[in-house]
């Protein structure tokens, strides 16, 4: 009796688990990445890419894929592609994996939610490992914008026009929801072009450190006839304020704070995670990179949509009980443009040497369906340079959209 009643006071005076302890505890029916990679980025319609057709390069990352995770390609059963510009998409994946040396068996499909169409994917593809549909699949986020970048060949019928603003606030550029939130929050253009800057900087001297070598897998393909290897991200150096200061609005009918130099740079390039349970990771023997936990959705007027990181956030968290600010230790935003960052990133209170640490689409670029997974394979690298673990990956979506995702990097 008395050892009992020993225990039980014990058991009081213990610590409880905290909202980290919950989210970092491994268990064997974790969704775990056991390889991410991604090509470099390269500028549309002039770069390394401008000649390789999105085909070409979800093949090229899928056979990286391949031949780096070392396991047999007939575990594979599912791939899923994120991406927003081609209708042909789904063609694409399901050539390329055969193409690449994955085994008939292996299904495709794609995926699109604008710009977090990668982010999806690796949802989709978590969804169906922890529901049992597969075992193991792959996440992948491709886009070619040197093959073009349209919206919509027509306005929306007449019904939906005449029914709702917000509904019509769907056609508006994306160029013009910028300017609305400089203008609805007060966001200078002095300020969205230090942030630029700032990305610029960070980004070049990530490249120079040799910080983004880890996830970049070398691509040969042809530019103008000629056979090239591509390694690194086609990132402009020595980007100063004076200098982009003098830039002329890109859209001055919406307004005169958005340019190209404080703007997503518009590229190609692809990116993949490889994910299964941690039992059978294990298994396998596959090296445990990081652990998925979850994302989540959030909606907002489209006239706005660049802050959709500002609902989406804090709805992941509050989830799982976790402080952005205590917990979190490395937030990749994606850039779409200055304004909606830096609103972002003051609305939310960020620390700034969290978010975005090796600068982000402003600098390297914004290929929209890549962009979903390269924040995870570059936010997980940042962790492991950092020796830190929680990464929070959000972006804005056209249409009025925030979604973000929560991982866990096991690599400290």
């Amino acid at each position: 009796m008395a050892t009992q009643r020993l225990s039980n006071v014990l058991s009081h005076l213990s610590p409880t688990s905290s909202a980290v302890d919950a989210i970092t505890k491994q268990d064997p029916d974790d969704v775990v990445i056991t390889l991410g990679i991604r090509t470099p980025l390269c500028k549309a319609g002039r770069g390394g890419f401008k000649d390789t057709t999105l085909d070409g390069l979800i093949f090229k990352i899928l056979e990286q894929v391949r031949l780096r995770c070392k396991i047999d390609p007939a575990l594979v059963e599912d791939i899923c592609l994120g991406n927003v510009r081609d209708g042909n998409a789904a063609y694409y994946a399901r050539a390329a994996l055969l193409a690449a040396g994955f085994p008939n068996t292996c299904t495709a499909s794609n995926t699109q939610r604008f710009c977090a169409s990668g982010l999806t994917a690796t949802q989709h593809i978590a969804n169906e490992i922890k529901t049992g549909t597969i075992e193991i699949g792959i996440a992948v986020g491709a886009e070619s914008l040197s093959g073009g970048n349209e919206r919509l060949s027509r306005p929306f019928v007449d019904e939906i026009l005449n029914a709702s603003d917000d509904a019509k606030d769907c056609l508006l550029p994306m160029a013009a929801t910028s300017e609305n939130v400089a203008r609805d929050f007060n966001v200078s253009r002095q300020r969205q072009d230090e942030y630029a800057v700032e990305s610029y900087r960070r980004a070049e001297l990530a490249q120079k450190s040799g910080w983004f070598d880890e996830e970049i897998v070398p691509i040969t393909t042809y530019k103008d006839g000629k056979e090239t290897t591509l390694t690194k991200d086609e990132i402009r150096w020595g980007t100063t304020y004076s200098g982009i200061s003098k830039l002329p609005p890109s859209f001055p009918e919406y307004g005169d704070t958005t340019h190209p130099g404080n703007a997503s740079q518009v590229m190609d390039g692809a990116a993949a995670v490889l994910l299964m349970k941690r039992s059978k990771a294990l298994e396998l023997g596959q090296p445990i990179l990081a652990k998925y936990v979850g994302t989540a959705l959030a909606g907002l007027p489209p006239r706005i949509m660049g802050i959709g990181p500002i609902y989406a956030i804090p709805k992941l968290l509050a989830r799982y009980n976790l402080s952005l600010h205590n917990d979190v230790d490395v937030i990749e935003i994606n850039e779409a443009f200055a304004s909606m960052a830096v609103y972002c990133r003051d609305y939310l209170n960020l620390d700034w040497t969290k978010m975005n640490p090796c600068g982000s689409a402003i600098a390297v670029g914004h290929p929209f369906g890549m962009t979903g997974v390269r924040q995870i394979v570059t936010g997980l690298s940042e962790c492991r340079r950092r020796k830190q673990k929680i990464l929070v990956t959000s972006m804005c979506l056209g249409t009025g959209m925030g979604m973000a995702g929560l991982f866990v990097n096991e690599m400290v």
